[in-house]
């Protein structure tokens, strides 16, 4: 085997912050593809030399990057802002080499080891990148803590004193038999022992959520497993396979290793698999599960479904939800926040536009008190963050339609009362040519002109009444919009022909090389609470939601025409925004 020297770079992530990462460039001169390694917690992307020289893909480049506050990345040693925001420069990772090394999604797969394993389920997950496939070894779901309650405790002590390290208890001999391993381990003056109490605690949440919603999850897995862990724990391991939605999935456990799985003693039997995986992904084509007739069949159907079915009356469940309804029409006596949403619908334009305002107003100051709890449920601060990332797309389309000499003519469909979309505008150092918003709602429709007047866009924008899922209408507006929205709507329709029908009208009403932003829900905590004890703007009923997943509803979208070029979510994989180009 011949060996690569790496090349040392660096990429600029999501928030300006230059991430340092190594490249093996492929031995061949049309590299079959790209291979994109994560390195462990506590370590770096050195450490993956190693794996490169043994993998024996000479037709292949390698990747490997150093996570913030590991190797040659700055920060504080151990320290990451959170889960999330690694996730996030993950995917700049991935769009920076397939932007500045030529390598289409399709053709890239990743490796991820430990913590790096689960920050690639995650983005799988949360962003669903249409990549080749993904190897995970010995995911770190669920990190074995010796001392009792050590959970709770760590949330108590992050509560009450901030973020701290913690100094991990892993050594050389907990991750391998290899003395060679071992020696270099404990040598190597870059292995970060501190960990931040936060981000350790950020990783389980994550953990749990991919782990209980890996059915999402669609993209060619290959699940490697050490039989003697001593560091994470396998049950979520084996619960991740068992849910994965993968059509092509295998899963493979090392009896007698420990951690380091593709770092053991005998580690050849593993990464031969991992070697045999790749071959055989890239010898194939493209697999991707189509998702059109999510709304028809699968486990969101499923879930849905179940939703819909009433509960027997005296039962325990149906008692407990009688009564969390009728809490809350006491609450909306006191609560504006819950009267608003029970007079116009949980869902509607108005219960919206209070939740951005954010303000908490109420009968008494325990009206008030309840109605600061209101919207600080999660699910309502997800929605303030959906409009924070609105904002940096809708101005991130902006500069793009200009830098390629477009007129900025913005098309909303179903913009509520509008606020998401006229205060970007106000953010922007570019001002549109023309400022089209919609809504079925008349109600929508006179307080958005009504905010149009107090932000003073008179001569700019303008509000009417129409029908986000006529696509005939949508399609005959003019001038033709460069830049389409639509935001919070899907999300409330179960069936996919409805949706494509109307990004279809969009498809045809934005100009070639125009773009479209797009929200949706691919996750949600409280679910079941919403569908039992909250109601739709729909005539009163209850508001029950199939949740689309980030593939399928990206899928749609690319149906109609277009391609995501990027994409925002929150912290808690609720509620994600994407931009795409038509194409």
């Amino acid at each position: 085997m011949k060996s690569r020297a790496a090349e040392e770079r660096t990429f600029v992530s999501h928030d300006g912050t230059e991430l340092f990462y190594r490249h093996w460039p492929a031995l061949s001169a049309k590299p079959m593809g790209a291979i994109v390694l994560l390195h462990r917690g506590h370590e770096h992307s050195r450490r993956l030399g190693p794996l490169v020289h043994e993998l024996n893909l000479p037709d292949f480049s390698c990747f490997a990057w150093d996570a913030r506050g590991h190797g040659y990345s700055p920060g504080k040693r151990g320290f990451t802002p959170s889960a999330h925001a690694s996730v996030r420069d993950l995917d700049c990772f991935a769009r920076h080499i397939s932007a500045e090394h030529g390598f289409a999604l399709r053709d890239v797969m990743v490796i991820g080891q430990s913590m790096g394993a689960v920050l690639a389920a995650a983005w799988a997950h949360d962003y669903a990148p249409a990549i080749r496939g993904m190897v995970l070894a010995a995911p770190a779901f669920e990190v074995k803590l010796y001392v009792p309650l050590a959970r709770p405790l760590l949330r108590l002590l992050c509560a009450v004193h901030g973020d701290f390290a913690v100094n991990s208890y892993v050594r050389a001999k907990h991750l391998t038999s290899d003395r060679a391993r071992i020696a270099s381990y404990e040598s190597d003056p870059l292995i970060a022992r501190p960990i931040s109490a936060r981000y350790l605690l950020d990783l389980h949440d994550l953990s749990k959520r991919v782990v209980e919603d890996a059915a999402a999850i669609t993209l060619p897995t290959q699940l490697l497993i050490s039989g003697n862990d001593r560091v994470v724990r396998e049950n979520p391991q084996q619960r991740f396979f068992e849910r994965l939605g993968a059509a092509v999935k295998e899963r493979h456990v090392f009896d007698g290793f420990l951690h380091d799985t593709l770092g053991e003693k005998d580690r050849k039997r593993a990464v031969d698999r991992v070697r045999r995986f790749i071959r055989e992904r890239f010898a194939a084509p493209a697999i991707q599960t189509d998702l059109r007739d999510a709304d028809r069949r699968g486990f969101t159907r499923e879930e849905a479904d179940r939703l819909k079915q009433p509960l027997p009356a005296f039962s325990a469940n149906g008692l407990y939800w009688r009564s969390v309804r009728l809490g809350l029409k006491a609450g909306g006596w006191f609560s504006k926040g819950i009267a608003v949403g029970q007079e116009s619908g949980f869902d509607s334009g108005a219960a919206l536009d209070y939740v951005y305002r954010n303000r908490p107003q109420g009968f008494t100051p325990v009206g008030r008190a309840i109605d600061k709890m209101y919207l600080n449920a999660l699910g309502w601060k997800g929605i303030r963050q959906r409009k924070v990332h609105l904002e940096e797309l809708i101005q991130s389309a902006m500069e793009r339609a200009g830098e390629a000499d477009m007129p900025l003519r913005i098309l909303d469909i179903a913009a509520g009362h509008g606020r998401y979309v006229l205060e970007a505008i106000e953010k922007s150092p570019h001002r549109p040519e023309s400022v089209l918003l919609r809504d079925f709602d008349a109600g929508n429709v006179a307080a958005g002109q009504r905010l149009i007047g107090e932000k003073e866009l008179l001569g700019i924008a303008s509000f009417e009444k129409g029908d986000a899922f006529d696509p005939e209408a949508i399609a005959a507006v003019r001038p033709r919009p460069t830049i389409g929205i639509v935001s919070g709507l899907y999300e409330l329709f179960e069936e996919n022909g409805q949706v494509i029908s109307s990004l279809k009208g969009l498809g045809e009403a934005i100009e070639e090389g125009g773009y479209l932003l797009y929200t949706g829900q691919p996750w949600h905590p409280q679910i079941e609470f919403i569908a039992r004890a909250l109601t739709s703007h729909r005539q009163g009923r209850a508001w029950v939601m199939r949740r689309r997943t980030q593939a399928e509803l990206d899928q749609l979208v690319r149906e109609a025409g277009f391609v995501k070029v990027d994409q925002r979510i929150d912290e808690w994989g609720v509620f994600s925004v994407s931009l795409a180009r038509k194409v």
